[in-house]
């Protein structure tokens, strides 16, 4: 019994010892000197490729320049998908995930969350005019959306007949839409916003029907580092009251941009 009680012990330190927590990823990351961070490059304005400087650009790339710039730190963003963004996390290939990620309760047993830095709900993506209207028409038609997002079950919660299509990407979803495989792209109206508006032809495309959920976008942090977490949304709550945040906003979502959606909900600040 001693000897078994000696080796669960001795397990026990190692795993504290081995777990990334316990170094703290703030002290990891100023040693490292760079803030890695998992991003999407194909969804404008989240993140994307510009194609004049071929670097990935966006409104989630500018709030990681602030973190960085706030460690003192270089900013280094890494290409995520919707299926990728968590295991890269917990694998430590990435300090933070920066992608359009809903904050879910059921997402909450691999991963801790930020504040909501952004918030959206899900809709409909469809050809203008067709006779898609709500998700109640797409009864045992095939609606398009991303592998491991949470617009694929919302979808298919929302209209059970319906057959869901998963791609990789948005973009790769739009196109199925395009070429009539499927008759409905849907995620969150900000992406939609921004997949419309991506195409040379955005008068072509309508964004239809009531939200299908609420989606209030967090960042993604590996679990047990309240340093960490603590760092981050402190800083998203400094952009806020200093303006900077509506600044960024206004950057990619404001009236002068083509992306233009109002800014109606007001970030969690604590006293």
């Amino acid at each position: 019994m001693k000897r078994l009680a000696t080796a669960l012990t001795a397990i026990l330190v190692l795993a504290f010892l081995v777990s990334p927590a316990f170094a703290g990823k703030i002290e990891d990351i100023k040693k490292r000197g760079t803030l890695v961070a998992g991003v999407k490059d194909s969804q404008p304005p989240f993140g994307y490729v510009d194609e004049k400087t071929n670097q990935i650009v966006g409104f989630e790339i500018d709030i990681m320049k602030f973190l960085a710039d706030k460690l003192g730190v270089k900013l280094d963003v890494k290409a995520v998908t919707s299926s990728t963004r968590i295991p890269m996390l917990t694998q430590g290939e990435v300090d933070i995930v920066a992608a359009t990620m809903t904050h879910k309760k059921d997402r909450e047993g691999q991963i801790d969350f930020s504040i909501t830095y952004f918030m959206t709900g899900q809709r409909l993506l469809v050809k203008k005019g067709g006779p898609i209207k709500s998700v109640k028409d797409l009864a045992s038609k095939k609606i398009g959306s991303v592998k491991g997002s949470t617009s694929e079950q919302n979808a298919k919660k929302a209209e059970p007949t319906a057959t869901i299509v998963s791609f990789e990407t948005y973009p790769e979803a739009f196109l199925a839409l395009k070429q009539g495989k499927v008759e409905a792209v849907t995620t969150d109206e900000a992406i939609l916003v921004g997949l419309k508006y991506s195409d040379e032809k955005p008068e072509a495309w309508d964004i239809v029907g009531d939200y299908i959920s609420p989606e209030p976008y967090g960042f993604g942090l590996i679990e047990n580092d309240s340093k960490f977490r603590d760092f981050v949304n402190v800083s998203l709550m400094e952009m806020w009251e200093s303006g900077e945040y509506k600044k960024v906003y206004d950057k990619w979502f404001g009236k002068d941009t083509k992306n233009y959606i109002p800014l109606t909900w007001t970030m969690e600040l604590w006293p």
